[in-house]
């Protein structure tokens, strides 16, 4: 069946994050199709997570730029027991039990109005299992400006400067997970201009 809004809501609302729920009887795979949740890509934001109940599974994934749906965690899989029979006076049954493990990466807000010829401060909050992350300059077609900056997480966080890019508009910070680079966010596009005192 087509996305329903009706059944997605938002259980955590914070200053560049939310927590969604969504339900619904299709399966994760049609869920994770490119296009599933276009009526709603103006809310879902790149770094938001989705606790997902699917027809199959129920998973917690990250929100990616599109919006799609990343990797994530499958919580509960539709999986049935397994169990052999080797006669009838003898039997064993195995089990599977599974734990999830959380990863983050929050991109903090920065400045709207950046000047070329100066510095770009950017910053993180990551959580789970992360020890590094990558930072990276992308201009509008979306390639990188160098220098891409790998930056060991301290306490949840990190944080990189960047020297602001020749004037231009379409501009991203992207931070990534440098062991998995599917866990990443972008931040929303920025402009850079000129220095007006220089004019004057």
């Amino acid at each position: 069946m087509p996305f329903s809004p009706a059944n997605l809501a938002a259980l955590i609302q914070g200053n560049t994050f939310t927590l969604w729920q969504y339900r619904t009887t299709d399966t994760r795979a049609a869920v994770s199709a490119g296009g599933y949740f276009a009526a709603v890509a103006g809310s879902l934001k790149p770094g938001d997570l989705m606790v997902l109940q699917a027809a199959d599974a129920v998973a917690l994934v990250p929100i990616r730029s599109g919006p799609a749906l990343g990797t994530g965690v499958t919580l509960d899989g539709a999986v049935g027991p397994l169990n052999t029979v080797r006669a009838a006076a003898q039997g064993f049954s195995l089990g599977q039990a599974a734990a999830a493990v959380v990863r983050t990466i929050i991109l903090a807000p920065f400045a709207a109005g950046i000047v070329t010829g100066t510095i770009i401060p950017v910053s993180a909050s990551i959580a789970g299992p992360v020890s590094q992350v990558v930072f990276s300059l992308r201009d509008g077609s979306g390639a990188v400006v160098p220098p891409v900056q790998v930056v060991t997480v301290v306490a949840g966080a990190a944080a990189a400067s960047f020297a602001a890019p020749p004037v231009g508009t379409g501009y991203r910070i992207r931070v990534e997970d440098a062991a998995d680079p599917a866990l990443g966010v972008v931040s929303r596009s920025f402009n850079v201009g000129a220095d007006l005192r220089l004019l004057l």
